[in-house]
Formats: C-alpha cells, sequence, structure tokens
C-alpha cells in the first residue's frame, strides 16, 4: 500500500456513524405488540417465554416399531403375539401384557410396561405375531415426558431474535402468540426534478428513481417496517407536505438527493429550517450528508447518486438497524486484493467487489452512477483514507453486503 497523510477536513466515517447512531438509539425503547407465532418469524422477543408444559407431552415411540420389555428380547430371535396397535394421535393404550409386543408408530404413546421400542427393521411380522431379530435394551427409542423442557423451564429468552428452530419450539408446546418488539418504523423520501417511476416515458434529462425503491428493500431486508416510499420534486412546499406525511408515520426518516452544494437542494434548503445538519464526511462515495430532527422523529439524508445512497445506508445506517432488529452485526474480513486499485488521499474509499475464491476483486469504478456494476457485487471494499493506492495481493478489509 502507498501512504500519503490525509489534509480532509471533512468529518470522519466513525464520527458520522456514531452521530446517527446516537439518533437511533432511543428507538430500542420501542412498544411491545402481541403477534401470532406463525407470523413472528423475525421480531424480537419482549418477554421471556416459559414452557407451559412438559415437552414430549407424554412418553412416545421414536420410531415404527414394537414396544417391548427389554427383558423379553434379552435372547433373540424371539417370536413374540402382538397385542394391539397404536398409530400416533391415538389415545394412551393399554397395559402392555406379559411376554407380548404392542406395534407403535413414530410419535404414538408407549405402553405401560413396555420400556424400548424395537424398530420394525429388526422384525418380520404376519400381523398377529412378531420375530423379533434383534434385542434393545431399556430407553431405546422411548422418548420420556419432558426430557426436552419441563413445565415452567425457559425457553426462550427476552431479547432473542424469533428464527425458525425457536418459531418451531413456541409451535410444538402451544403458544399461539408472543409479545415482541415492535418493528421500527421508516419512511423513504427521495428528491429531484429528474426521477420518474419505472414504466414512465422518459423525456431528455430525466432518469428513473432507484433510490427509493433500493432503500425500502435494504430497509426491509435489515428487519425494518417499512411505512411509506414517496418522492417530491425540487420544491420545497411539495417536500414539506411530503415530509410532514413521513414523519406522521415513521421513527425515522431517510431522504435521498438535495444535500449537496448545488442550486436546487431542496433536502437542505428545508431542513435547515429546523436546525439540520449539513456538510461533508470523508467517504467516496457518498461525501454529502446531513442529519436533522424533525417532530420528534430523526431524519437522514444521503446524497442523491444511486451507489452514493447504497452506500450511505450500508455504512453509516445498516449497522445500527442491525442492532434495532435484533440482527446479527455485519461480518467483516481481511482477504487478499485480486486486482490493484487507487484511492483519493484522505477519503476513507468503499468499492464494490466481489469474492472470487480466497480473495476478492473490484467490480467498477469510484464512480458513484454505476448503479449496475453494484449490482455484481456482493461486499464492500474497504480502503482507509490514508491509503492512496493497493496492489494486487495486498490485505484489505471488505464487509459484506
Amino acid at each position: 500500500m502507498t501512504n500519503r497523510p490525509s489534509t480532509a477536513a471533512a468529518r470522519s466515517v466513525e464520527d458520522h456513524r456514531e452521530r446517527i447512531e446516537q439518533l437511533l438509539r432511543p428507538l430500542a425503547a420501542r412498544d411491545v405488540e402481541r403477534v401470532g407465532v406463525p407470523l413472528a418469524g423475525g421480531r424480537v422477543l419482549a418477554e421471556d417465554v416459559a414452557s407451559p408444559l412438559d415437552l414430549p407431552v407424554f412418553r412416545n415411540s421414536g420410531m415404527d416399531g414394537y414396544a417391548v420389555r427389554a427383558s423379553s428380547v434379552a435372547v433373540t430371535p424371539v417370536t413374540l403375539p402382538v397385542a394391539a396397535v397404536v398409530a400416533a394421535g391415538e389415545g394412551g393404550p393399554e397395559r402392555l401384557p406379559e411376554a407380548a409386543a404392542i406395534k407403535v408408530m413414530t410419535g404414538a404413546p408407549v405402553p405401560p410396561g413396555a420400556d424400548c421400542v424395537v424398530p420394525v427393521e429388526d422384525t418380520r411380522s404376519d400381523g398377529s405375531r412378531v420375530l423379533i431379530e434383534r434385542g434393545r435394551s431399556a430407553g431405546d427409542f422411548v422418548r420420556e415426558a419432558g426430557t426436552d423442557i419441563r413445565r415452567g423451564d425457559l425457553l426462550i429468552a427476552a431479547g432473542a431474535l424469533l428464527s425458525p428452530q425457536r418459531i418451531a419450539a413456541l409451535a410444538a408446546v402451544g403458544i399461539a402468540s408472543v409479545p415482541v418488539a415492535r418493528r421500527v418504523r421508516a419512511a423513504v423520501l427521495t428528491t429531484g426534478d429528474e426521477l420518474m417511476p419505472a414504466g414512465a416515458r422518459l423525456r431528455p434529462g430525466q432518469i428513473y428513481n432507484s433510490n427509493g425503491i433500493a432503500l425500502a428493500a435494504a430497509l426491509g431486508a435489515n428487519g425494518i417496517d417499512v411505512v411509506s416510499v414517496s418522492h417530491s420534486r425540487d420544491d420545497p412546499a411539495q417536500f414539506r407536505r411530503e415530509l410532514s406525511a413521513a414523519t406522521a408515520a415513521a421513527d425515522v426518516v431517510f431522504t435521498s438527493g438535495g444535500v449537496s452544494q448545488g442550486d436546487f437542494e431542496v433536502v437542505k434548503e428545508v431542513l435547515a429550517e429546523f436546525g439540520g445538519e449539513f456538510g461533508s464526511v470523508a467517504v467516496q462515495p457518498g461525501g454529502p450528508q446531513g442529519v436533522s430532527v424533525v417532530d420528534g422523529v430523526p431524519i437522514l439524508s444521503f446524497p442523491g447518486n444511486p451507489v452514493s445512497t447504497m452506500v450511505s445506508f450500508e455504512v453509516f445506517a445498516r449497522p445500527i438497524l442491525r442492532l434495532l432488529s435484533g440482527l446479527a452485526p455485519v461480518p467483516d474480513s481481511e482477504v487478499a486484493l485480486l486486482n490493484p486499485v487507487r484511492s483519493p488521499a484522505g477519503r476513507r474509499q468503499f468499492l464494490r467487489g466481489r469474492r472470487e475464491g480466497a480473495g476478492v476483486r473490484s467490480v467498477s469504478g469510484p464512480g458513484s452512477h454505476l448503479v449496475a456494476a453494484m449490482a455484481q457485487a456482493d461486499v464492500l471494499i474497504d480502503i482507509p483514507p490514508e491509503v492512496t493506492a493497493v496492489a494486487a495481493g495486498a490485505p484489505v478489509r471488505v464487509r459484506e453486503l
């Protein structure tokens, strides 16, 4: 790596991320709501949940086979009369007679008096009698009541993310609904006269609005409830109306566009009235950034170029949002760079990269408009602000997209 001292006066990536996290940390104290267990996947449990019953609920068979006394099959082969057949879902069978077998299906109750199950694969039967070809010990293939969990024991602790396996446990003990933290609600508000919705006919100077859809998808993928996706032209009055609707519905609002140094920067113009903070962060892409609070709702303002918007979300917002959603932190690692890259002095650059074997290769240049190239990326390559060149084979930090 080639190093050069940084001379940038812009806010550091770490400082801006911390500012955003300060604004969003209070959202951890959200209301609690009850949701049905089938719909609770991916939610954060708000209270400890104890098991209301023993699991297994009753003594049952772990195999299709024959419930017997181990003493009856101590010497094999041995032929026993089949006293009954018990399927899963039937009531408890009568006591097993001496020197007999009861045919049981997987999950069926094991009859009193039986202490093991001989799998059907180790038997031959004509229906009324069964030849046991291999003996079993007491306890074999018998699931005793309460061996998984006892009634009153902690099943899932508060704060746990309700993964599929935890949903299965809740369902298995018959819990129909659980208290969960309400999801963080986010609104997305894009700006720009040039942006048009998909399907519209583009006139000269117009482009399709990808930022609103992309931010909504990113928020949803990180456990956030997207309550609205709206757009404003570069008109302060319209932006104020859209912003008012967004703050009324959401816990946090994301805007894109209108935060740079040019004319018609409607986001900066309007939010400055509310004490919004706008300036440059020493990062590429995504230098122009803004944070505001309107009616108690944090507003995170990203630049309007599509890659700048998405990198801003990944670097500044995604870590705290995943924490609030109970999701694991964004993974990062150190790998070898497969192609040489250059980076501007004084700016922390996040190049889009793709893993190839044990290394990573950049998939596009630094341009903040290269949204199609970003579709090929699965990581961001993190180049420190003091580094201006990285040779092929050198180690770099990457974070998963």
